[in-house]
């Protein structure tokens, strides 16, 4: 590799509140995964009963659709930096809470589901700052590449944060909590550290206009609108994490180790397609990409659903993840680019909205269709369904399906 392309290549770790906000981004993601996969273990043991593990999706969700309004205002007026690391600091106040419920022999649905809210609570407000932030810490041309690895990072922790979380939890199901606990302090700390990025917005009073300014710019900007909604049905009727639990034991015969395996999977393909994507960047047809990316995640998702055998259920996760970062790609850069600052974190509020309904709210929808009519029945449908949804918004938003490059559009410069 020459000097000149891997220069290229971590263009985004030059600057220091960059690399501090990455590898501060890369703990808490990988202490979420360990504790997921802790806590979806734990309650179905202690249930059997899939509706219960798509209970945790809700009680997650909800917060951040009940907060949209506050929590995109308040990246968009106060310091981002300060309140990422308030929520790193919660972060570890409710990692220590579980923690202590499993020392105590307390743990049980509704005292996890009540700390569960409470996490939504603070993700609801770090998600929007968090993703407003990093634009203020690398200059323009450096913020594809950040992008690309801001989504290696999540993705790398989902591949070995389950699979730790796994082997962790072999050991007693103290320790994941206690891992977890050290990861969130880190990370706040890390954030702590970050130099303060120069103010590129003026505060406002707040009024009713301000505060629904993000969806107005979405409701106008179909680009945006095309790109935020795509992911929202796409993952909400695909996405089949909250049922791993139910493929590990009772299809796939597998254990907590395997559970790991099976979460993990999507991560391998995911980050190794992001690590691609920041080397070589989507130069030209970036809709059809992106098009092409959900209808893949569709297909896999529906051979996983189909597959008894675990090999072809972790690859078919595995293109499952490639095909799902080839959009996340395409799509974190448009919303970027196309929103102007002083809007990114309402913005966002509303892009994280969309996120956590087709992720967390897409695992009530598996869990109580499971409930229903079957594991298998559940994810089969969603892929059918994300499929289907792929067509319809290729047709319903041709301007996004036509986007060539992933530049900023002349009418925002």
């Amino acid at each position: 590799m020459s000097a000149v392309h891997a220069s290229h290549r971590f263009a985004a770790f030059r600057h220091v509140g960059y690399r501090r906000y990455f590898f501060s981004r890369f703990l808490a993601y990988f202490a979420i995964q360990i504790i997921s996969v802790a806590v979806g273990w734990q309650i179905y043991d202690l249930t059997r009963d899939p509706f219960d593990l798509g209970l945790i999706g809700l009680f997650q969700f909800l917060p951040s659709l009940v907060l949209i309004l506050v929590t995109g205002a308040a990246a968009d007026r106060y310091n981002r930096r300060m309140i990422m690391g308030i929520c790193m600091v919660i972060s570890t106040l409710c990692a220590t809470a579980l923690l202590l419920l499993t020392v105590s022999g307390l743990f049980s649905p509704w005292p996890v589901y009540a700390i569960l809210v409470v996490f939504g609570i603070e993700r609801a407000f770090l998600a929007p700052a968090s993703q407003s932030l990093a634009p203020n810490l690398v200059p323009p041309e450096d913020l594809p590449n950040a992008i690309a690895w801001n989504s290696t990072s999540w993705q790398t922790a989902m591949i070995v944060g389950p699979v730790a979380g796994g082997l962790i939890y072999a050991l007693g199901a103290v320790v994941p909590y206690a891992v977890g606990v050290c990861f969130f302090l880190a990370s706040a700390l890390m954030v702590f550290a970050i130099p303060r990025p120069a103010t590129r917005t003026q505060a406002s009073a707040q009024s009713w206009e301000t505060i629904t300014a993000g969806f107005r710019y979405i409701k106008a900007e179909k680009v945006v609108l095309g790109a935020i909604s795509l992911d929202l049905f796409a993952v909400l009727l695909g996405g089949a994490v909250a049922l791993m639990p139910v493929f590990a034991r009772d299809i796939l015969d597998l254990g907590p180790w395997g559970l790991g395996l099976l979460r993990a999977a999507p991560g391998i393909g995911a980050v190794s397609m992001a690590v691609w994507l920041a080397a070589h960047p989507i130069r030209h047809r970036a809709g059809f990409y992106m098009f092409t990316g959900v209808a893949l995640f569709g297909l896999g998702t529906v051979v996983f659903g189909l597959s008894a055998t675990p090999w072809i259920s972790i690859a078919a996760l595995i293109v499952m993840g490639a095909a799902d970062m080839i959009s996340v790609y395409v799509r974190e850069i448009l919303i970027t680019l196309w929103t102007p600052d002083e809007l990114r974190g309402r913005v966002n509020a509303v892009n994280m909205v969309f996120i956590g309904a087709s992720n967390e709210l897409g695992e009530f929808r598996a869990g109580m269709m499971a409930s229903g009519f079957g594991a298998v029945f559940a994810v089969v449908f969603g892929g059918m369904g994300t499929l289907l949804v792929s067509g319809l918004w290729a047709l319903g938003f041709p301007q996004l399906r036509k986007i060539d490059t992933l530049d900023v559009p002349d009418h925002h410069k």
